[in-house]
């Protein structure tokens, strides 16, 4: 049987390892696949870079590579949200199969992608796209598919638990971890994506479409990074018995389904708060299956490549398969999506972390506490800190550490409001979530 013909748009980390994987395992893969996968054309914006594919036709021209008939799989390695686009339609326009890593093209325009692709009899696959060489879409699309999945919680971007963890460990701020994470080449130069969130969001808000059977809806979930984060915070979050993750969470709830990336306190005996340096973990619950967790590498050349090739494999089976009886892109069939709501944050239930610094004086516990009693917020932990203890704190001034019970998010906003209010509180609380995990 001929081979499958891959054209490879873009030669980067992902495209050059992705090129390097399938010609090492050639023979293995073959096994797999049942026939062979050849990588044919390759496009690249500076041909110079990709001359380590040897015996591949190489272009600076995108569109040659997309409308080339031979072609059966185009491979989109580009990233981005614009030109990515573009190329990934016109395949689909073409007949042609696509297999991405590309997570921001799918989180914003995952939903017009694969209508595209199914009005048109052809496969999008995007393992790459989340959490890079851990199987985890196929875990939710075909793995879990007996279970009614109530909720996904994963650390799923490498640079940012890198930061974190350098954090805790070494005593160290923001910005001193961040240029150390530049410095070994864990973060970009420009680290905006990763640091504030958008990464993550964009995974879990494609995990979130999988899980519930909803459309992917990328500009409903709430976003906030770890660059205000506070050593003192990570300090005094271990002191009681916690260690703070940049989490996606997606949960189903009554009101509809929570989706949302933000620094969560996860208690240190959970495996999640274990994961540590660049490494990636995903927790699912299912009704059935109980708790899984996902480990490992989520970025890197081989790793993500892993993934890819994969998915290579997976087209390359069903390539000849009747449309209508392959697994869906979003593991439900496309006319029975759901349409459930994404809260907003404001709706979320969880419990918190707070911080304030208030003047060492009689009675000021007692108002917060009361404050916090009249929103219906009960405390499950507290912690006081003497001034000498704080960081930068003056003499009379104490810091005090509260965890709560869980409460709706925007009863906590009112209590924090009312606190910031009184005159023995001297500084705005820093408000951190808690993970729900089982």
């Amino acid at each position: 049987m001929e081979p499958i013909k891959v054209g490879l748009l873009g030669f980067g980390t992902v495209g050059s390892g992705t090129f390097t994987v399938l010609r090492r395992n050639q023979e293995e893969i073959k096994r797999r696949a049942g026939r062979g996968i050849e990588i044919t054309r390759v496009a690249v914006r500076t041909p110079a870079k990709a001359q380590a594919a040897e015996g591949v036709a190489i272009t600076d021209d995108f569109h040659a590579v997309v409308d080339d008939p031979s072609i059966d799989i185009v491979c989109e390695m580009i990233g981005g949200t614009g030109f990515a686009r573009e190329l990934v339609l016109r395949a689909i326009a073409n007949g042609k199969h696509v297999v991405t890593a590309n997570k921001a093209l799918l989180a914003v325009h995952g939903t017009e992608i694969f209508e595209a692709a199914r009005a048109k009899g052809v496969m999008v696959a995007f393992e790459a796209a989340v959490a890079g060489g851990i199987p985890i879409i196929k875990a939710l699309r075909e793995g879990l598919t007996a279970n009614r999945i109530e909720a996904i919680a994963g650390i799923i971007n490498g640079t940012t638990n890198y930061i974190l963890s350098e954090m805790r460990d070494r005593g160290i701020d923001f910005a001193t971890a961040l240029k150390g994470a530049q410095e070994l080449g864990y973060a970009e130069a420009d680290p905006t994506f990763d640091i504030e969130g958008v990464d993550a969001a964009h995974k879990v808000t494609i995990m979130s479409a999988i899980a519930f059977g909803v459309p992917v809806q990328f500009d409903r979930a709430y976003v906030e990074g770890i660059s205000k984060l506070a050593a003192i915070d990570i300090r005094y979050a271990g002191e009681l018995g916690y260690r703070i993750k940049l989490l996606g969470i997606a949960r189903r709830t009554e009101k509809g389904i929570e989706l949302r990336t933000h620094p969560t306190l996860v208690p240190e005996k959970r495996l999640l708060a274990n994961v540590e340096g660049a490494m990636n973990a995903v927790v699912v619950q299912g009704d059935a299956v109980g708790t899984t967790l996902y480990y490992g590498k989520g970025a890197g050349a081989e790793p993500t490549a892993s993934a890819v090739v994969a998915d290579l494999v997976d087209v390359t089976r069903l390539h000849t398969a009747d449309p209508e009886h392959r697994v869906p892109h979003l593991a439900f069939q496309p006319d029975s999506l759901s349409n459930t709501p994404i809260l907003p944050i404001d709706e979320i239930t969880s419990g918190y972390y707070l911080r304030l610094r208030v003047a060492d004086v009689t009675g000021v516990l007692a108002n917060i506490t009361r404050i916090l009693a009249d929103k219906g917020i009960s405390i499950d932990a507290l912690l006081q800190k003497e001034s000498e203890q704080v960081d930068g704190g003056n003499r009379g001034e104490t810091d005090i550490i509260l965890i709560t019970h869980e409460t709706v998010e925007k009863n906590a906003n009112a209590a924090i409001a009312e606190i910031e209010a009184l005159s023995t509180v001297v500084s705005n609380v820093t408000k951190l979530r808690m993970a729900v995990l089982n």
